[in-house]
């Protein structure tokens, strides 16, 4: 089983009786081994959400469009809002930075390595600094640039060269423009934001200098979707460490940029590995 080809099936419905059941007959009908099943009820929403990481026992596997096909009565019987992926593709992922480096970095490497199972179709920034690290990953680097007078502009570049590359996954690694709301809009589902989280909460330069002169205790960050509302979006993932008197602000940054890279990396994965519901204003993440 190892080394077959391995599908996704994703799904969200009105909870009700029997949707395990009919899930699990249509699979093995199929000769399909499940090799990992998440379920949850909501039962404040009434909803049922799922994947289902499963391969084909025999020789012969289906297309995932074949699948699809066979899938839509079970799914239509059930109300169901539902995807299956073949495991084996890359999401196709683009990066958008200003000038800090780490969770750029720390995405490239995780890609190389084999963790994130992405295809990067480029890297969009309003400054040129981090071109040198996308031209040695081999990425396309595109300067967009943006001003008051420029930014609808800029945006509807934007939106050509995701709409050009295929791109299904827009990540804002530490980009310091904040999106039109129509850009939000256009993107609702599919771009995750990251940054810092503290109690109490700072804003504006310097966060972490600002933490250390109030004596915060505890650091963090969480990665989101965008929505217009800016940093209101539904939370993918959050990570916090302890701190105390011992740090000083320098220190605190060093940790906190290591968190954000982190709790980006996971949001990433957890997306492209299809594993993410929107549930109102919160998140289902298996």
């Amino acid at each position: 089983m190892k080394n077959k080809p391995a599908y996704i099936l994703k799904a969200t419905c009105p909870g009700r009786v029997g949707i395990v059941a009919a899930i699990g007959n249509f699979l093995a009908d199929r000769g399909c081994f499940i090799t990992q099943f998440h379920e949850f009820d909501d039962l404040d929403s009434g909803r049922f959400f799922s994947t289902i990481e499963f391969v084909f026992e025999g020789d012969k596997t289906p297309s995932v469009e074949q699948l699809k096909a066979a899938f839509e009565v079970t799914a239509l019987r059930f109300d169901m809002q539902w995807e299956i992926h073949d495991a084996s593709q890359p999401a196709k992922v683009l990066v958008m930075v200003s000038k800090y480096d780490h969770c750029l970095r720390d995405l490239l490497y995780r890609q190389a390595t084999g963790e994130l199972n992405v295809e990067f179709t480029a890297i969009v920034s309003n400054h040129e600094d981090l071109r040198p690290m996308a031209e040695h990953a081999g990425i396309d680097y595109i300067h967009l640039p943006v001003t008051q007078d420029n930014k609808a502009e800029q945006e509807a570049r934007l939106m050509e060269i995701i709409d050009d590359t295929g791109t299904e996954l827009v990540v804002l690694a530490r980009y310091m423009q904040v999106l039109s709301d129509r850009m939000c809009e256009r993107l609702a589902g599919r771009c995750i934001n990251i940054h810092h989280s503290f109690l109490p909460g700072f804003k504006g330069a310097r966060p972490y200098y600002q933490a250390y002169a109030r004596g915060v205790k505890l650091i963090g960050a969480t990665a989101h979707y965008v929505t217009a509302d800016l940093d209101e979006g539904p939370i993918i993932e959050q990570m916090v460490e302890r701190v105390s008197h011992v740090q000083d602000s320098q220190h605190l940054t060093q940790i906190g940029r290591d968190i954000e890279a982190q709790t980006l990396a996971r949001a990433v994965k957890y997306h492209t590995h299809h594993r993410v519901f929107q549930n109102g204003l919160r998140t289902v993440v298996f």
